[in-house]
């Protein structure tokens, strides 16, 4: 087995580590987080006309690049290396899937080509602090986080031949600057229960968006509210998005994993720089044996992380279909043995990206707070970037954990401490 990358995935990673370089340093991440979108404009110009990084993963047929979710990944731990504040997670992760797998042609036809061109932003809008639990990281996907027939979530309803939402949407990336919302939202009533996803202007009327105070600055997070909003079924009423929801966790658990691997290198790195100039009793910390021992098992730790990102974003990807679809959020949930080998590997709910995410996002606590804690004084003021890492990774952990529970799921789905009669049982 080759485990190398390809040339045209070296060339991915070098250029837009060279345009980062060059455009997101420690000034203009700090510059961008204090805007109103919480992110600089012409970067994100600049990734998607330049690079084509939003559409990388999207098919060519709805003008994208055509690559598959490895490179997004890779792509993205570029970005999480600088910490780089943009809509990228958001559009290309968490909506562009859903919607090419789930939306009617006519929609695919008018949505995609913008996303991928970088001129149209999105977000996902999931219904309470359960954005893990839809994407079913963190717990059994059932539905209950999107309102359950009861009271909560949001709702929708049948109006004049259309839908209408209603309801409070309270943590959402980039919800408060992006141009479209995909709306998770509970329809049917208590009897005929269903989650069902919905297409919603961000400048529609009865739309109110507030930028909310997050720990991590470089991620900017919205609170939507949805009065009696009129919204677009995406696709049509048959298709379920709870399965759809359960495979895009898979991808963005996988690129969230490279991300925070990107963050824990260039966190060692700088502490590597760190110490050696730093002196303590005439001489460098970084000579000190203990000081060394230390960071080895970092370095240890992010490589190991590394390794398991890597190895998540290959099985995130799926197969093809005609037009180069997603087929795999299409298939997930199905039990058919008679499907070949290689299509049942990417049905089924697969532990390896939620683990290498638990993996990855310990490595990214750990290099960032050993950093914290080897700049000695400096390291705990506002103007390193010492703890912008550390809040990166807390921050992760709040939205798409906590490791515990990543690790904990991702165990029950293996099925690794039932007995061998619980087993049989259950077959």
């Amino acid at each position: 087995m080759d485990a190398s990358l390809t040339p045209e995935q070296d060339e991915i990673r070098r250029t837009l580590r060279e345009l980062l370089h060059s455009r997101c340093g420690p000034r203009e991440l700090r510059a961008a987080v204090d805007t109103p979108a919480g992110h600089d404009p012409a970067l994100w110009t600049a990734l998607a006309e330049q690079l084509g990084l939003p559409g990388l993963a999207l098919p060519e047929a709805y003008g994208g690049v055509g690559c598959s979710a490895t490179e997004l990944a890779l792509a993205c731990e570029e970005t999480g290396r600088s910490l780089a504040p943009s809509p990228l997670l958001a559009t290309a992760v968490l909506t562009a899937p859903l919607i090419t797998a789930l939306g009617a042609d006519p929609q695919r036809t008018a949505l995609l080509p913008r996303l991928a061109s970088g001129a149209l932003t999105a977000t996902l809008a999931v219904p309470g602090p359960s954005l893990a639990t839809a994407l079913a990281l963190t717990g059994d996907n059932t539905g209950d986080w999107a309102g359950g027939g009861r009271a909560g979530g949001v709702q929708a309803r049948r109006a004049d031949g259309g839908w209408r939402l209603y309801g409070q949407v309270d943590q959402v990336l980039d919800g408060h600057s992006a141009a479209l919302l995909l709306v998770a939202a509970h329809a049917g009533g208590f009897a005929r229960s269903r989650t069902l996803l919905f297409l919603v202007p961000g400048d529609a009327a009865g739309v109110v968006r507030t930028r909310q105070t997050t720990l991590d600055a470089t991620r900017p997070q919205g609170r939507i509210q949805l009065r009696d909003v009129e919204a677009e079924l995406l696709g049509d009423e048959s298709a379920d998005a709870l399965p759809a929801l359960a495979a895009v966790g898979q991808l963005t658990a996988a690129v969230l994993a490279c991300e925070a691997v990107g963050a824990a290198d260039r966190a060692l790195d700088r502490t590597v720089q760190y110490v050696k100039q730093r002196e303590q009793f005439g001489r460098p910390i970084g000579s000190f044996q203990a000081v060394k021992h230390r960071l080895a098992d970092v370095y240890v730790e992010v490589q190991a992380a590394r390794s398991a990102a890597y190895y998540a974003a290959w099985s995130a990807t799926p197969p093809r279909g005609a037009g180069g679809v997603d087929m795999r959020l299409r298939r997930v949930g199905a039990t058919s043995h008679n499907e070949p080998a290689d299509a049942r590997r990417h049905t089924a709910a697969l532990p390896e990206a939620p683990l290498a995410l638990a993996q990855s996002l310990e490595a990214l606590r750990t290099a960032s707070a050993e950093g914290i804690q080897f700049h000695g004084g400096i390291g705990f003021t506002w103007e390193h970037e010492a703890h912008l890492y550390f809040k990166r990774a807390a921050g992760d952990e709040l939205l798409f954990g906590p490791v515990h529970r990543l690790r904990a799921h991702a165990a029950d789905a293996a099925r690794l401490f039932e007995t061998s009669a619980e087993r049989e049982v259950t077959v």
